[in-house]
């Protein structure tokens, strides 16, 4: 696969995402036993849940939960990998000495437990999955500032900057184009889509653990619809329910965010 088609791939799957979520209905249809475990192709595109609600409004309602919230954190994540890359080239054992504590003990917070208690403590009228996305990502942010830290050691640090700066470069076009872009862009990017994965991954388990426990959910308001009632719905196949379709479509949104990671992950890969 060349990067242009992985990048047109990725940005397909990215607006596909953010296009669902704006066109997102504020609430379900009013049910319709008639329509209920209704297929695809009785109620196009993606068939009824157990009320005869289509299941397409909860798609595109479990995708206006997820699209800002997890890119939000992606970028966060990107800022601080560039940060990181970009510090290591300064030549400061001050400034060294300071990201190498963050990165300590920040990374060595265990992540599920802290997102788990940001997601209890919130007040229930504050509830949603942007502080999540958020905790998650500072978590996540060492990593990717480590990453880009051994990126910019490999070219060489302070050491690069100034050679480049003997050559007559300028500092701004050394940091912006010589290591963010020709050197670091694969890093912090691959970091930053991995953190919108996970951030999806991770409202659809909150999601479905509060669905399956019958408890308020930790990221959205009761009247909107996750992606993991999808799958809470499809999961009932094994019972031999007629959701097959539910469960589909839950694991083929799943896909979709899956391979959108790894397209701008290979479109974005170093030359």
């Amino acid at each position: 696969m060349s990067r242009v088609i992985a990048g047109v791939f990725a940005a397909s799957c990215l607006a596909l995402l953010v296009v669902m979520g704006m066109f997102a209905p504020e609430h379900l249809a009013q049910p319709d036993l008639s329509q209920a475990y209704a297929s695809p192709g009785e109620l196009p595109p993606f068939g009824a849940d157990n009320r005869g609600r289509p299941l397409l409004e909860y798609a595109q309602q479990g995708a206006q939960v997820v699209a800002l919230p997890a890119m939000l954190g992606g970028l966060v994540v990107l800022l601080f990998g560039t940060l990181g890359g970009l510090l290591a080239c300064v030549g400061s054992g001050r400034v060294q000495a300071v990201v190498q504590g963050f990165g300590e003990v920040v990374g060595a917070l265990p992540r599920l437990v802290v997102v788990l208690v940001v997601a209890l403590l919130l007040p229930q009228d504050m509830r949603g999955l942007t502080p999540i996305a958020l905790t998650w990502a500072l978590l996540a942010a060492p990593g990717a500032m480590d990453e880009a830290a051994s990126v910019a050691g490999r070219l060489g640090g302070a050491r690069f900057v100034e050679a480049l700066r003997a050559h007559g470069f300028s500092r701004a076009r050394i940091y912006l184009y010589h290591i963010v872009a020709l050197n670091l862009r694969p890093v912090v990017v691959r970091q930053a889509i991995e953190t919108v994965m996970q951030v999806v991954f991770l409202e659809i388990a909150l999601s479905y653990l509060a669905l399956s426990d019958s408890q308020p959910s930790f990221t959205h308001n009761d009247s909107v619809r996750s992606w993991a009632d999808i799958l809470y719905l499809g999961y009932q196949v094994i019972l031999d329910v007629e959701t097959g379709h539910a469960l589909a479509l839950g694991l083929g949104l799943v896909g979709v965010v899956a391979l959108m990671s790894l397209s701008v992950t290979w479109a974005v890969r170093a030359r």
